[in-house]
């Protein structure tokens, strides 16, 4: 049994269901983020682990307890909003204290619990400061610290980072993740940017019109996407049309080239999806699909050239390593573009609009 038991889950607004038969056991420690575009239904699964909205269908278990009929203050969850939510009148300990305080513990042991939620967050000495007195990103740490301080089950974090500036973003994340694995807390972390979702958890739940898509590891949700959808919004991906000339031994043709997946298709159509980093500039020894095309743009970024093309009618990018005795190519030349089959994604079926 794991630790959370999210099952058969679902949410309705009147007509309109927000969340559909949505399934996730996590285990205790398990850093999981909810991943998807604005109204897939992310906020309202968590929203509903916390007890603000209540499911109209499925049950959520915490450490083996059913907490559905739970107020939000019976289910030891601590909370991080998007909107920092402190108590403008209150210092940096009072927040932190907050919870301490309605929970009846005492004065000294909210004292030193308060001493110790600073220093695990970096703001020791901040304790008689007031909100505005702090940045964004401190203000985030002090949120961070009044769900802490009361040791919960469960953590939950709603999107807490899009309120700040992407360097700020990138430390803090890091901040939240070096301290959830610290304290071994079961976290459950909504956003709706990819490059965190990927980079922070042991596995990520991509939603989409309020169902769980796919749920796995980093690597595998951006290596082997299960649904179009998933290879579409997660990262960025070169899509190519391309035609099928024999589906039993998955024969295509794009453009004037023809080349082998070498494994059964199952229509006559099917768009390729290609990632920046599986295609290469030129011919390739370890890359034995050759396509061709043109060079439309480049753009030099340091250690690392950009390229925009044309192939088979479709646009693509590629980066490739800065190389200084190798000039990149120019704009409007004629190239070949190398990639391996087993790393291009198929995706059968139309095109999203």
């Amino acid at each position: 049994m794991s630790f959370l038991e999210i099952e058969h889950l679902e949410k309705s607004f009147g007509s309109v269901r927000v969340v559909k038969d949505f399934n996730l056991p996590i285990e205790k420690g398990e850093f999981v983020s909810l991943l998807g575009p604005s109204g897939c239904g992310k906020t309202t699964v968590l929203r509903m682990v916390a007890g603000f909205e209540t499911p109209s269908t499925g049950s959520i278990r915490i450490d083996g307890r059913d907490v559905v009929s739970l107020r939000p203050n019976q289910r030891n969850i601590g909370m991080v909003f998007q909107s920092y939510a402190l108590f403008p009148n209150l210092t940096v300990a009072q927040n932190v204290a907050f919870g301490l305080k309605v929970k009846g513990v005492k004065v000294a042991d909210r004292t030193a619990r308060v001493a110790e939620m600073l220093r695990l967050i970096g703001l020791e000495g901040y304790d008689d400061r007031y909100p505005f007195q702090l940045s964004g990103g401190q203000q985030q740490r002090v949120a961070l610290a009044r769900a802490l301080a009361v040791q919960p089950q469960v953590l939950l974090l709603d999107e807490p980072l899009s309120a700040l500036d992407a360097k700020i973003r990138v430390s803090l994340r890091e901040e939240i993740r070096d301290i959830q694995r610290r304290l071994a807390i079961t976290t459950i972390f909504v956003t709706h940017d990819q490059e965190e979702a990927l980079s922070i958890s042991d596995r990520v739940v991509v939603m989409n019109g309020g169902v769980a898509e796919q749920v796995g590891q980093p690597f595998e949700i951006y290596n082997r996407p299960s649904t179009r959808f998933v290879a579409e919004f997660v990262g960025t991906l070169n899509l190519i049309e391309a035609r099928v000339l024999d589906r039993d031994s998955g024969r295509i043709g794009i453009g004037s080239r023809e080349a082998s997946l070498g494994r059964p298709l199952t229509s006559d159509r099917l768009t390729l999806g290609i990632r920046p980093e599986a295609l290469t500039l030129g011919r390739a020894a370890d890359r034995d699909m050759v396509l061709e095309g043109r060079i439309d743009d480049v753009h030099f970024l340091g250690s690392v050239i950009r390229i925009q093309a044309t192939v088979a009618g479709e646009r693509v990018m590629l980066d490739t390593f800065n190389r200084p005795g190798t000039p990149p190519p120019a704009p409007g030349q004629a190239a070949e573009f190398s990639v391996h089959p087993e790393d291009l994604l198929v995706l059968e079926g139309e095109r999203s609009p």
